[in-house]
């Protein structure tokens, strides 16, 4: 299109110069026909030439003028002349010959030929050069993907930690970039497509980065949101020039974020086949299936939802390796806290093991988030090095919100949030199952007016029957303190979180889980596979799993309401400890349960050596 572009330059410039070479050089000023014919009837002309096209005459006073006549009026001109007996000289023909009428008439219609020139051109590139309708005339057709040369990546595998296993799938696609002939020479053929999908913040793009720096090869960046616009086919032609622009920079590597934008199952729009995702979707697979086999692009894509793309996306030949990135486990989270912390100051008190033991569920952006969160609380307190006490900070902050300290509480409303919470600690210290109480807090966070947080002491993969019933009893435990301690009148409207979390578990357990005993292990809750099917259950079925969804609640309050009756003396304990300190430990809350004194340590940031 270049060479296009600079060929019709060339020739427009060279009919510009013959134009001024073969045009005569006029002098004097230019002048309308009306002009002269007023000039003519106050005989003011003394002397007139007439061409074909151009007049040229002389007043009395020396003034020289010259005016473009239509060839047909020559003739009336000359009459007019001769009848007032001006000295006049007729050319028939242009002094430059025939040439210079030729110049005349093409550049008398020139303007015509180049408003119709680009025209053409213009329609012929919105319709038949490469798609896309009237939307390529405005430039809506061209591809967003973001180049990043191979020198800009800084990414390797080393940067990304926690997902070793996905990392060991994508090291052939590495060398396959880097050593094409090794697989061809032997018959193999590599992946055309590779999908990545897991929670978010799992390193999905990081990874695709890191694989397009280990193997030096530019790296195309697209969201799947960026295909689509309102008009019809800009999608379908975006994805042909992303196509194109790679395969011309070969070894390359596409990757396409949130695929499913674009990729979600077929024939679920409203428009039909004619909807514009799914021709931008129809248009991937067609790319897909044309890759040329020495072409040596390789595309990647990620997504959340596995669950709703397309089959025809997932089948051998196009995505046909599938790679899932998991939350990392304790050594993964580890890893990544080395990675994410390499550039910060730390005290010789951070310890990663025990904060990975702290966060599990993590992923690593928010790993990422709570390092960063730490190095800003530290620098908020002046001091030069990120201690142990900011992670902890850090970590309150992210899970339970900021400390309202500004918020005021009555004595009666302070007493019941400390009740409540000390419900919920004592029925999770005695029930079998329940994860062990890392923190108790009465100070308000984010919308809780207090919280007691449970951590695991390894990673969890699965939940068994005896960990979901303790997560019930422990659920209801604070509003029946509440209840215990002031009476029905007094419960308050704080357990409403409790509430819903308690019937969603419920809710999970008699449809998905299969934990009721009325109803058994089917399934009646909703595919999520196919988000538009309501869940297919008869209207008796339907009271049926509401009385078992209330049950296991139920049993869930009535069970703490035995635990707390039986430890009653132990939740006043404990609820006096939460009113003088606010904030108890795990280990502290077993100290205070078993009637011993704690020794509270003040963490402060006043080291002079870690002072600004």
């Amino acid at each position: 299109m270049k060479k296009n572009s600079l060929r019709w330059t060339g020739i427009l410039l060279g009919l510009f110069i013959a134009y001024s070479f073969f045009t005569p050089n006029l002098n004097g000023k230019s002048v309308s026909i009306n002009q002269f014919y007023s000039d003519l009837e106050a005989q003011k002309v003394t002397k007139a030439t007439v061409m074909p096209t151009m007049l040229v005459y002389t007043d009395g006073a020396g003034g020289n003028f010259h005016s473009a006549i239509m060839p047909f009026y020559t003739n009336t001109v000359i009459e007019k002349l001769l009848d007032k007996k001006v000295e006049t000289r007729i050319v028939l023909e242009d002094e430059n010959g025939r040439f210079g009428r030729f110049l005349s008439a093409i550049f008398g219609w020139l303007p015509t030929l180049l408003f119709l020139g680009v025209w053409i051109y213009f329609m012929r590139k919105s319709s038949g050069g490469g798609g896309g309708g009237p939307s390529k005339l405005f430039g809506f057709s061209k591809s967003k993907a973001k180049l990043i040369l191979p020198k800009d990546i800084k990414t390797r595998f080393t940067d990304v930690q926690g997902i070793d296993e996905a990392k060991e799938e994508l090291v052939e696609i590495v060398d396959f970039l880097k050593n094409p002939e090794k697989y061809r020479k032997i018959g193999g053929k590599i992946p055309k497509g590779c999908l990545l999908f897991g929670s978010p913040g799992c390193g999905k793009t990081l990874l695709a980065k890191s694989i397009a720096g280990e193997a030096s090869v530019p790296f195309f960046s697209i969201s799947g949101s960026d295909f689509v616009e309102m008009f019809v086919g800009v999608g379908a032609s975006r994805v042909r020039e992303l196509f194109a622009d790679a395969r011309s920079k070969a070894p390359a590597i596409i990757f396409i974020d949130e695929i499913d934008a674009v990729g979600r199952h077929r024939g679920s729009g409203t428009g039909g086949g004619n909807d514009e995702r799914e021709q931008t979707l129809n248009q991937i697979l067609v790319e897909m299936d044309g890759f040329d086999e020495r072409a040596n692009v390789v595309v990647i894509a990620a997504t959340n939802r596995p669950d709703v793309l397309d089959k025809a996306l997932m089948r051998p030949g196009r995505f046909d390796r599938q790679v899932t990135i998991s939350k990392p486990d304790i050594k993964g989270r580890v890893a990544i806290l080395g990675v994410h912390c390499k550039n910060i100051k730390l005290a010789p008190d951070v310890n990663f093991e025990e904060i990975a033991k702290s966060t599990p569920g993590f992923s690593g952006a928010e790993l990422a988030n709570l390092a960063n969160e730490a190095a800003i609380m530290a620098a908020r307190h002046n001091c030069l090095l990120v201690t142990m006490a900011d992670f902890e900070n850090a970590k309150d902050k992210i899970l339970m919100g900021v400390e309202r300290k500004s918020l005021v509480m009555k004595d009666q409303e302070k007493q019941l949030t400390a009740y409540h919470e000390a419900g919920h600690a004592i029925t999770a210290i005695h029930s079998p199952g329940s994860d062990p109480i890392h923190k108790a807090t009465i100070i308000p966070r984010g919308m809780a007016l207090g919280v007691v947080m449970r951590y695991p002491l390894e990673d969890r993969f699965s939940l068994t029957r005896q960990k979901m019933m303790a997560d019930l009893v422990v659920a209801m435990g604070g509003r029946v303190a509440e209840e215990l301690i002031f009476g029905y009148d007094m419960v308050t409207s704080g357990a409403s979180s409790d509430i819903r979390q308690a019937t969603a578990l419920a809710s999970n357990m008699v449809k998905y889980w299969g934990m009721s005993d009325k109803i058994g292990p089917v399934f009646h809750g909703v595919d999520e596979a196919n988000p538009y099917q309501k869940e297919m259950q008869s209207e008796e079925m339907n009271k049926v799993i509401d009385a078992e969804i209330k049950a296991l609640v139920q049993y869930g309050m009535e069970k703490a309401k035995e635990l707390l009756t039986t430890y009653r003396h132990e939740l006043e304990t404990l609820a006096q400890a939460l009113l003088k300190y606010e904030t108890l430990s795990g280990e502290e809350i077993t100290t205070v349960i078993k009637g011993e004194p704690i020794e509270r340590i003040i963490e402060k940031h006043e080291e002079v050596e870690h002072k600004f």
